[in-house]
């Protein structure tokens, strides 16, 4: 879904036009739009979706964020399911759940409650009440109340009953029951119709909230295509939805968040997800060097959008394959890099942990590989559908000997796309493998991304190698497959089968330029020496530091803590107290600058999802009493809790 973002001057009329149309209930009294029903103008909303994982929560929130996108409002996502294909039914353990948070500004994060709750069943409710803040709408499908159900989740009494839910906005809604009557003339069973009642409260958000619905429609009919009957039957219960929040007397007034005209650049936009984001860029990235792209990959959450959305792009001289294991894959991916391909490997850390002797082959072959690790909780199988950032270390350590791979971290989910060029650049120019740390967080949530243009993405050309590179004293022309570049260190690239180029490659220890197998003490010393200055130098941007206020306190962040840092950093500035941000996309090598700007503040704070692998690392090279803040609950920061954390360090 795409939209066009006007000139700053149209901006503004737009804005102007906006705010005589309705009055926000935050700004002045409300206004109403001609209609029965009162309309309210608000800055900006967070929905939680909520469910079984049965219910269809993902698709409903992505179609809602899909025409939130389309409308033009900023946003960014939080989807939550559970590791199981089908947890049991109306347990909390099969809860699932889709948050989005829009606004008609800038906005950084998911939001750290919802101010409406959708539960579909008492499990739903449960599992997500103490999220709600008093005061907030919660719609409850009520014909899922029965005493069975409630009893599975340890409620007694019924919470639409007792009071327990007094202090909210409580919407009763039979879903169950409205959905199966909007469809009694598609002749389908009363099952079929049920399955239905997600798009029925789909069609209530949409009309609470004037989202539009040309999109969904579309949609649901292109999604069913084979299935006329169930497409039409999913429409109709789409705008039985639409109609009832209409016509009932429950919901007396609808709500209005214009789009953030002000808060994009102008250009074309379209919602995105990170794992689709870095797709595209590594096909970016595969086309600006003019090479073909392969992945070698095995399926892992939540990793595998990556090798689904790739597998669709073989016209753009993209080869996936989908391999038995995790070291199968990224041998395959090695090999291609080894014949002149843009080899790319995805998994995440259980995978990491398999991959790591091959990674090592790769540092001895000095080849361009990129491997994406989509962090998510661990050990071992850990949390699969839950995030975290606990694979640094792994990372930069995770190999046997001397193996020093670069480290790049992606920040948002459309940052996904920068990130994954830059991994490529520092692979293609200093013929290393590279790590892309993104994780399940950035992998799973969206936000608006700007489609750049093809003629502002930069040169990743390579030149391979195509004769004979050394002379030899007797002065016979040979080719030395480690002659290194003097500024970036990096050996030639030959491509296999080109005459005059042949040469060894393998794990053995190789002697300098030649490349021949060495077990001299004095060359292996030379070759780890030499491979960790390439890494050293290899040329990363300065790190940025905002600080208006000329703060005492920084905050140095990586990854995925971009939004929820820098959503608290807003609201302490906004309070009075001075405190400065930066935010590190490269891990190996640390940006050269770095330790300067962390020896200019009296107090750093490094907030992570793990225990303190950045501030370990930190700590050990700058020698600055780095403090930890951490979290690893498989949930990302909220911001007002970053916020009081960060306030007692600035107080301390």
């Amino acid at each position: 879904m795409t939209s066009q973002v006007s000139s700053q001057a149209e901006q503004a009329d737009e804005a102007e036009e906006a705010n005589e149309a309705v009055v926000g209930e935050q700004r002045g009294a409300p206004a109403t739009n001609g209609a029965a029903k009162e309309v309210r103008r608000l800055d900006r909303v967070i929905i939680r979706f909520a469910g079984d994982s049965g219910d269809g929560m993902q698709l409903t929130g992505d179609r809602f964020t899909s025409e939130t996108a389309s409308f033009g409002n900023d946003l960014s996502t939080l989807p939550n399911f559970p590791a199981e294909i089908r947890a049991p039914a109306g347990t909390l353990p099969g809860v699932s759940s889709f948050q989005l948070h829009f606004a008609d500004h800038d906005i950084l994060t998911p939001g750290d409650a919802p101010n409406v709750l959708v539960a579909m069943n008492p499990a739903a409710l449960k599992a997500n009440i103490a999220d709600v803040p008093r005061g907030g709408e919660i719609i409850v499908n009520t014909d899922e109340f029965a005493k069975r159900a409630m009893a599975k989740v340890g409620y007694e009494t019924s919470p639409l009953e007792d009071g327990s839910l007094d202090g909210y906005r409580v919407h009763p809604v039979p879903l169950t029951t409205l959905t199966v009557e909007a469809l009694k003339d598609f002749g389908l069973s009363r099952k079929e119709a049920e399955r239905s009642k997600n798009m029925f409260a789909l069609g209530l958000l949409s009309w609470m909230y004037h989202r539009p619905t040309e999109g969904t429609e579309n949609f649901l009919r292109a999604k069913f295509a084979k299935k006329p009957q169930i497409a039409e039957a999913n429409v109709a219960a789409f705008r039985a939805g639409w109609n009832f929040g209409e016509t009932t007397e429950d919901f007396a007034v609808s709500y209005e968040v214009a789009p953030a005209t002000k808060a994009f650049p102008t250009g074309t936009y379209r919602n995105i997800s990170g794992n689709l984001a870095l797709s595209y860029g590594l096909i970016a990235a595969a086309r600006q060097a003019d090479l073909p792209l392969y992945l070698g990959s095995y399926p892992i959450t939540p990793a595998s959008d990556i090798l689904h959305e790739l597998s669709k792009q073989k016209n753009f001289g993209v080869r996936t394959f989908q391999a038995e294991d995790e070291i199968a894959g990224i041998g395959a991916a090695l090999g291609a890099a080894f014949g002149g391909a843009l080899g790319v490997t995805t998994t995440s850390g259980p995978g990491v942990a398999l991959k790591s002797e091959t990674i090592g082959l790769a540092v001895s072959l000095e080849l361009p590989l990129l491997i994406v690790d989509i962090q998510r909780g661990g050990p071992s199988t850990g949390l699969p559908t839950k995030t975290e950032q606990a694979d640094l270390l792994q990372a930069m350590y995770g190999r046997n000997g001397e193996a020093p791979v670069p480290v790049v971290a992606p920040k948002t989910p459309a940052d996904c796309f920068d990130a994954a060029l830059e991994a490529a650049r520092i692979a293609l120019t200093y013929r290393t493998p590279v790590f892309l740390l993104s994780d399940g967080y950035l992998a799973n949530g969206s936000e608006p991304w700007r489609i750049p243009d093809v003629e502002s993405l930069p040169d990743l050309s390579v030149n391979f190698a195509t004769g004979p590179n050394h002379t030899l004293d007797d002065g016979t022309e040979v080719f030395w497959p480690y002659k290194r570049d003097p500024e970036t260190l990096a050996r030639p690239w030959a491509l296999p089968g080109t005459p005059g180029l042949e040469h060894r490659i393998g794990g053995i220890e190789k002697q300098d330029g030649t490349g021949n197998i060495s077990y001299d003490p004095a060359n292996h010393d030379l070759m780890v020496r030499t491979r960790q200055a390439k890494v050293d130098g290899i040329d990363v941007p300065d790190v940025e530091v905002d600080d208006p206020d000329g703060a005492r306190t920084l905050v140095l962040g990586w990854g995925s803590t971009y939004g929820p840092i820098t959503a608290a950093v807003r609201r302490l500035r906004r309070e009075g107290l001075p405190v400065a941000q930066a935010h590190l996309r490269h891990l190996n090598p640390f940006p050269k600058n770095l330790g300067g700007v962390l020896k200019q503040y009296e107090k750093v704070v490094v907030p992570e999802m793990n225990l303190g692998q950045l501030a370990t690392l930190v700590r050990a090279r700058y020698l600055v009493d780095a403090r930890s803040h951490t979290q690893v609950n498989g949930m990302p920061f909220k911001a007002e809790q970053l916020a009081a954390a960060l306030t007692e360090v600035i107080d301390d």
